[in-house]
């Protein structure tokens, strides 16, 4: 799951209430679907920071809820309202994102420059969706690059 720091950092995530976050503001269908279909309470999360001058894993988390309605789609004042979207036919939803442990920076280089990443989805030129899947095997590496 890729944030912005100036959105949500893993220093936010750890300082937020439970070291518990809900994941607001997917605008991606695909995004989305990942998370109401593909994501399950206790499921891992590789926490991302994107779009700043050093992106990586800068943490790992799990899914802390269900897939529930955003309500910042609701909001008028929300840079995430959707007109469109109505309480009784949401469009977007979000899970809830717990702390496990900050990490060392595992920079983007760092994971390009491993072979047995080369088919990770979040690595993918082009790639510009926020949550992607990552594979068992992805996932082992990756914990044994952040040891």
């Amino acid at each position: 799951m890729k944030s912005e720091p100036d959105e949500c950092s893993i220093d936010d995530l750890a300082a937020a209430p439970d070291r518990t976050v809900p994941w607001i503001g997917v605008r991606n269908y695909q995004a989305r679907n990942f998370m109401r279909d593909g994501m399950r309470l206790g499921d891992g999360v590789l926490f991302y920071h994107s779009s700043c001058a050093q992106p990586g894993i800068a943490g790992l988390a799990e899914v802390a809820s269900q897939a529930y309605p955003d309500a910042s789609q609701f909001d008028p004042a929300s840079p995430y309202f959707d007109a469109k979207s109505k309480p009784d036919t949401p469009r977007w939803l979000h899970v809830d994102v717990r702390l496990l442990r900050k990490t060392r920076l595992l920079s983007l280089a760092e994971m390009r420059a491993e072979p047995a990443l080369a088919q990770m989805r979040t690595l993918q030129s082009g790639n510009r969706l926020s949550i992607t899947p990552v594979s068992a095997a992805e996932w082992t590496l990756i914990l044994k690059l952040l040891a």
